[in-house]
């Protein structure tokens, strides 16, 4: 199959393909086909619902003659993730053969079955179904996810979907990654080193590198000849920042800059970029690059600095899990608080976005640790509030991903972008931070995506999810609809 590897968001497609038995009530699973229909649409998600509806006249799966039509439907549609709600018993083998053929996550589940009638006759028996068709997924070596057996307007239900549907989008954009690498790392950053070679041999992550030479052209070229695009950036730039600090022509060169980073990702077909952002770059073009990283990865591109390849996965990932709705912001995890032992200062010298700033008009500033002083920082505070902290990375052959939640605290002033959070044990925290396979970098978001990129790593293979709050027991009774508050 051909793998889109443009970096426009695709609607994200779900296979949904209610499945009966034929000794059950065929009444009530053409009902509850419709219930569980009404009710997912209802949650709001931006995806495209592809059925069953003409293959058969119910739109239901449990005729094998509909098998081959069943599975070129859902490839034509190159849909991301299939499911199979047991509107009863279900047919379990059929629900196993199109899991197979299709290789996407897969979600099972069942409405909570009613009371056996006065005849002590039974319609529907959906739990019985999901035990047998547990069983010939796991002989068919599908992965698949479950929710609790439970009512349509459950809360559990609900839960269990839309973590399921975060999950499928992290995996099917960690299965498409190509990132834009400008540079190579600084050669004072060891810790950023990573295997190129072994990120596409398990995990197909495609890397595509530049010089800086090359965006240095580009970016000259662009600030030259001028554009509709370079024009909008400006603009932007202008109305939403004070730069009162920097000239009109840094400016235009920055917004340049985001220009042409944004066309080599559209060339290139790739959906981050991580770039070296020091100190090469201010010498051959006069800017630094942290505001455009910014103002990109408010667009959906997250940009990492230092080229942190590692930092790049993690950010797609952690955008995926909101359906991109929201953007990350890429941090050094610095310095404990002064007075706060489960504090820590989240920074970086000026890339986080621009629309998470508690300023009205935050300050595009010259950068502050380099003797140059060049321009094109972004600095100032970002919006506290719930947070997921989290960083792919791995060594020795091993991948894992570090997932802890956080919240935003008061703290004393700092230059670059920054943030103050709260977790809930610090030297937990440090302790699985210095013994890896992690660094100093992490990706933070405004959302609670733990469980959603916790589903998603048993889909990926090679991959270990490495929660420490909550706990991954916390995670497992959360999805199976514990009240426990985490």
């Amino acid at each position: 199959m051909d793998v889109n590897w443009g970096i426009i968001m695709e609607k994200f497609k779900l296979g949904f393909a209610p499945t009966r038995r034929f000794v059950f009530s065929k009444e009530d699973a053409y009902k509850y086909k419709e219930l569980i229909k009404e009710k997912i649409t209802s949650f709001g998600l931006d995806m495209e619902i592809v059925d069953l509806e003409g293959i058969n006249e119910e739109g239901l799966l449990y005729n094998r003659a509909d098998e081959h039509a069943i599975i070129q439907r859902f490839k034509n549609y190159n849909v991301d993730a299939l499911f199979f709600p047991h509107c009863n018993f279900g047919t379990e083998d059929l629900v196993a053969k199109i899991a197979k053929a299709i290789d996407k996550p897969v979600l099972i589940w069942g409405p909570r079955d009613e009371a056996p009638l006065e005849n002590g006759m039974r319609l529907r028996d959906t739990q019985c179904g999901i035990f047998a068709t547990g069983k010939v997924l796991r002989r068919f070596n599908v992965k698949f996810t479950y929710i609790t057996n439970s009512a349509v307007d459950s809360e559990v239900f609900e839960r269990g979907f839309k973590n399921f549907i975060g999950a499928a989008n992290v995996v099917k954009h960690f299965r498409q990654l190509r990132i834009l690498q400008i540079s190579t790392r600084p050669s004072d950053f060891w810790s950023v080193i990573c295997n190129e070679g072994e990120l596409l041999e398990k995990f197909g992550i495609q890397i595509y590198p530049i010089t800086l030479e090359q965006i240095k052209q580009k970016t000259l070229k662009i600030e030259k000849e001028g554009s509709a695009e370079l024009d909008q950036a400006v603009i932007y730039i202008k109305e939403t920042l004070d730069w009162s600090t920097v000239k009109e022509e840094d400016v235009r060169r920055i917004a340049a800059l985001k220009v042409g980073m944004k066309q080599y990702a559209e060339e290139t077909g790739s959906s981050a970029i991580a770039i070296q952002c020091w100190s090469t770059l201010q010498d051959i073009i006069g800017i630094m690059p942290c505001l455009a990283n910014a103002i990109l990865t408010d667009e959906q591109i997250p940009v990492t600095c230092e080229t942190d390849i590692h930092g790049a996965i993690t950010s797609i990932m952690v955008q995926a899990a909101t359906l991109n709705t929201l953007p990350t912001f890429f941090a050094d995890i610095t310095i404990r608080h002064p007075e706060n032992p489960n504090g820590e200062l989240l920074f970086h010298c000026g890339n986080f976005p621009v629309s998470l700033s508690v300023e009205e008009k935050p300050q595009l500033n010259k950068h502050f640790l380099f003797d140059d002083h060049s321009p094109g920082t972004h600095e100032g505070e970002i919006k506290g509030g719930e947070m997921t902290i989290a960083r792919f990375d791995g060594d020795n052959g091993e991948y894992s991903i570090f997932l802890g939640k956080a919240k935003g605290i008061e703290g004393p002033y700092s230059r670059g972008s920054y943030v103050w959070v709260e977790v809930n044990d610090w030297p937990l925290w440090e302790e699985k931070l210095v013994k890896g396979p992690y660094i100093h970098h992490s990706t933070g978001i405004h959302a609670n995506v733990i469980p959603i990129i916790y589903e998603a790593c048993q889909y990926i293979s090679g991959l270990t999810a490495d929660p420490v709050d909550p706990t991954e027991d916390e995670i497992r009774a959360w999805l199976r609809g514990s009240d426990i508050n985490y």
